[in-house]
């Protein structure tokens, strides 16, 4: 007995989500790509505040507290490519918090460029 031409399209469904499969990974790693990248600047933005309020809050030392406060912001795997500067002028700290953007996995590889993240607080009379 013979089939019909036209007939059985059994698997079809299957065949064609194997087919997509590598474009719908693609399509989620690159989501998550991007998210890494937008987290990235976030860290960086909100490292940066803290060092610039934790250098107005101290009498003595503030670019040392300024750098300590921004570097502990961090979380660990984004802490190995980073690096705080505080500086102060016309009675203002600004700190600049500079990261690596890891490459799909925080901690394993990073992009060869970095995010600049910066803040800036005005300095608190010592009364």
């Amino acid at each position: 007995m013979r089939r019909p031409l036209g007939g059985d399209d059994r698997g079809q469904v299957s065949v064609e989500f194997l087919g997509l499969l590598p474009l719908i990974l693609l399509v989620l790693v690159l989501l998550w790509q991007f998210v890494l990248v937008g987290y990235s600047y976030s860290l960086a933005a909100h490292a940066a505040d803290r060092g610039a309020r934790a250098a107005t809050a101290t009498r003595d030392g503030g670019a040392g507290a300024c750098r300590t406060a921004a570097e502990d912001q961090l979380p660990p795997a984004w802490q190995a490519g980073s690096s705080a500067s505080c500086t102060t002028e016309a009675g203002l700290w600004k700190a600049t918090v500079r990261i690596s953007v890891p490459v799909l996995f925080p901690g394993v590889a990073s992009f060869p460029g970095h995010i600049t993240g910066s803040a800036g607080a005005a300095k608190e009379d010592s009364r």
